[in-house]
């Protein structure tokens, strides 16, 4: 069967089932949310961050001494995160709160970058004394 029959077929058949495969391919809508939180931790800052903010819960100031920054340039990069979806933020009095969303999303790449990194995560060192 030739391609202007069946505009379905690859270009260049392998011996793979191309109608499974285009059936669990993920569209764009699906995918875009995965892609915005991986293009904000590609950023060696941000994700230092997120992985912080995986742990606790903290005003800029405490972040930005944590982590050796600029109160402006963590501000930067927690509105560019929490923008993404991957933090979340609450107010008391003038202070603002920021910590990881409370989603799927965010606790896998949390436990991706810990197994990536080799990076023990704090809670899992208190559990094991």
């Amino acid at each position: 069967m030739k391609k202007e029959e069946n505009p379905n077929l690859l270009p260049h058949h392998h011996g793979q089932d191309e109608d499974r495969i285009r059936e669990y391919l993920p569209g764009e809508e699906e995918i875009a949310g995965v892609s915005e939180a991986l293009k904000q931790l590609g950023d060696p800052s941000r994700l230092r961050i997120f992985w912080l903010l995986c742990h606790c819960e903290e005003c800029v100031l405490n972040i930005a001494a944590i982590v050796n920054m600029t109160s402006p340039a963590v501000s930067h990069h927690l509105r560019l995160l929490k923008n993404s979806g991957l933090i979340v933020s609450r107010r008391e009095g003038k202070e603002m709160y920021y910590r990881t969303a409370d989603t799927e999303l965010a606790q896998m790449l949390h436990h991706m970058i810990e197994k990536l990194g080799k990076i023990t995560c704090p809670r899992t060192q208190e559990e094991n004394r």
